[in-house]
């Protein structure tokens, strides 16, 4: 019943896009207003942004600088220390910390991967990036678990922070330095402070997910002991929650280190970020890739000893922990003075110079062909989907002109394919079929703004109901009143053709992970090595093949992004109840017809929320992707950090945040939905 009730008003909303698709492709010819929102009807937000933001600003600029003053002092005593300390002793202290935590496996991996940030000749940027990780995290765990005690002691506050988190996880990062920079000034704080805050939400997040599932018995019986709240509190529940709660700080500390390397943006500070940056400016991909390399190792090292800590761990000899300190100390002691400076240690420039030489060499015998697959991509894919067939195909692209006449042809294609399958009985299908043909012929950027908000409106009525149609379509009106409709669509238009590539690609490689063990053992670490390198670093890659350009942000989106589609589609189709698989085998169902009729609908509210992070995932590289040559909102919120103008840097970057919320909003509907028809709790 539930299923018949959502088809027809699925079909109700198909036809109201379709009908308001038919009326604006009318008028369009006779009201440009349509299409192009006048000036004259805009509102001033930017300016109103930039003027209130600003004066609250300039307000608190002298609190703000003399806060960043105070905390340049722990910030330089950390990086001293970690930079003036002997690098046998770090490397012996955090291979120590690998064996206490997770034995000798952690240990090797400690050790390893500091000899290779030391042969890498970026020591000492690596110890100031990690100088920001060590005071920024701390402020973030108490910011985030402050947060997170507000929201468990208090539940009426329950709903407005975790909306307070939402907004925080979707503002793109870029959009944080602009008002940090005005308010704390010129230098690292500033990457400090954005890190802090930027990192704050996950630790919230867990907090809040770690109490709630504290057993009620648990709770029960503090009460019964006669704890007081407080004593119930951080003796019993906390404890209880910690592993969940460690998750937290696991995903702290990698959001911090994401956010230092974006930090680099505004330089100020001689790290490791700061170095990806510059070598990538300087087109020399061999250091810039090695930079980004020790990134990684960073990611990495961090990432498995702090999500160690989240698991229940056996103890490891404590003996071997003070032996590995010792020997650390020994043999600081011993090369005193006789060591080389850690810089001569660059060991891996030769290989480098190798990278540029053979980059150089490869894109000389093969800039054809690479520039046949980046134009062939721009020209017959990104191009049309962007400016519609019509403006795209053309002689020098295509080798025809687009005619009226192929337009009534592809639209009477459209409508028999779609009236086919309505009588087949899919009614939706059909539609939208017809409207995507329609989309694709005018292209996104060029879409009709009626045309958006009623498809959208009447989406998100059958996803979530009135209440978020109505607020969908609210955040579509302001961004349209605040002339920033057009980079809007520009930046749909190349998140959606991004999003369209990974939920192809990343549902086909989890579907093959699900069928086949030994596609998952070489995927798996594909994926996660993929989901432990910050974003910065994803563009080095594309750039190295593909020089700046849409074609190369597209693919770094991809890289990024697809990972949660590939984990989300393999995790629902290996998770499928085997009673459910046995009563399908025992009526005589294939294995293709038990993965179609089965497996494929019951993981479906898994792979719509794997969706759902990889359109979140997208919008985050969007940003990141505007150093590479990008338009639209992202690339506004990048020149709005050069030009520290904070209103169109807050305006683009909410703007950026409401797309990201409605998509967010609509897709977790629908996996809702399908919950329910499944017969699962929400």
């Amino acid at each position: 019943m539930l299923t018949a009730i959502f088809r027809e008003s699925g079909a109700r909303a198909a036809g109201l896009s379709l009908l308001a698709g038919v009326i604006c492709w009318i008028l369009v010819p006779y009201v440009s207003w349509l299409t192009v929102w006048p000036t004259a009807w805009t509102l001033p937000t930017t300016q109103w942004i930039g003027g209130g933001v600003g004066w609250f600003l300039e307000l608190m600029k002298p609190t703000g600088r003399g806060l960043a003053y105070l905390l340049e002092f722990p910030m330089d005593w950390t990086r001293l220390t970690l930079v003036n300390t002997p690098w046998p002793m770090t490397i012996g202290l955090v291979t120590a910390l690998g064996w206490y935590i997770g034995g000798w496996r952690l240990s090797a991996l400690g050790a390893v991967g500091l000899a290779f940030v030391l042969a890498s000749g970026y020591w000492n940027e690596s110890m100031s990036t990690l100088s920001l990780v060590a005071i920024s995290v701390p402020l973030a765990l108490v910011i985030g678990g402050a947060i997170g005690l507000l929201a468990n002691e208090y539940p009426r506050f329950k709903g407005p922070v975790q909306s307070v988190l939402d907004v925080m996880q979707t503002i793109p990062t870029f959009a944080y330095l602009t008002p940090l920079l005005v308010l704390f000034g010129f230098g690292p704080v500033v990457g400090l402070i954005a890190s802090a805050i930027y990192a704050a939400p996950p630790m919230a997040r867990n907090v809040i997910l770690g109490l709630e599932r504290v057993d009620p018995e648990v709770r029960e019986a503090a009460i019964m002991s006669g704890g007081t709240r407080t004593q119930q509190l951080f003796q019993v529940e906390i404890p209880t929650a910690s592993q969940q709660i460690m998750v937290g700080v696991n995903q702290c500390l990698m959001a911090a280190l994401s956010m230092v390397i974006i930090a680099a943006v505004i330089g100020g500070f001689n790290d490791i970020g700061w170095e990806v940056l510059l070598t990538m400016r300087k087109a020399q991909f061999g250091q810039a890739l090695l930079a980004g390399l020790v990134i990684v190792v960073f990611a990495v090292v961090i990432d498995r000893m702090s999500g160690a800590l989240a698991q229940q761990r056996q103890q490891h000899d404590k003996r071997v922990v003070w032996g590995l300190i010792v020997l650390g100390i020994v043999a600081s002691l011993l090369t005193w003075g006789q060591l080389p400076n850690v810089s001569d240690y660059a060991f891996f420039d030769p290989s480098a110079e190798y990278v540029d030489r053979s980059l150089g060499a490869f894109t000389a015998a093969n800039g054809a062909a690479l520039d046949g697959i980046k134009n062939g991509a721009m020209f017959y894919m990104l191009l049309p989907l962007r400016i519609g067939l019509d403006d795209a195909v053309l002689t020098f692209t295509w080798g025809f002109d687009w005619t009226a006449g192929m337009t009534l042809g592809l639209f009477a294609v459209a409508f028999a394919v779609g009236l086919l399958l309505a009588w087949r009985g899919h009614v939706v299908g059909g539609i939208l079929t017809v409207v995507a043909v329609g989309i694709l012929h005018t292209g996104v950027s060029q879409l009709p703004w009626p045309f958006v908000m009623v498809g959208i409106g009447a989406v998100a009525w059958v996803s979530g109901g009135r209440r978020l149609s109505i607020i969908c379509v609210a955040m579509l009106v302001m961004i349209l009143l605040s002339d920033l409709w057009e980079r809007s669509l520009l930046s749909l238009y190349l998140c959606g053709a991004a999003v369209f590539a990974c939920a192809v690609l990343g549902a086909l490689t989890g579907l093959l992970c699900a069928v086949s063990p030994l596609a998952w053992r070489i995927v798996q670490p594909i994926c996660d090595m993929l989901q432990t390198i910050p974003l910065f670093v994803f563009l080095i890659p594309v750039l190295m093949f593909f020089q700046i350009g849409e074609f190369s942000a597209f693919l770094a989106i991809i890289a990024y992004a697809i990972v949660p589609m590939v984990r989300y589609t393999r995790h629902g189709l290996t998770t499928t109840p085997e009673d459910l698989i046995e009563a399908a085998v025992s009526s005589g169902a294939t294995g293709p017809q038990i993965m179609r009729e089965v497996r494929i609908p019951f993981a479906a509210p898994t792979i719509l929320l794997g969706l759902n992070q990889t359109i979140l995932y997208a919008f985050a590289m969007l940003v990141i992707a505007a150093l590479i040559g990008t338009t639209g909102l992202g690339q506004s919120i990048y020149l709005a950090l050069g030009k520290a103008d904070v209103g169109l840097g807050l305006a683009a970057g909410a703007a950026m945040a409401m797309l990201a919320m409605i998509a967010d909003r609509l897709v977790q509907g629908f996996a809702d939905e399908q919950r329910k028809a499944l017969g699962l709790n929400g």
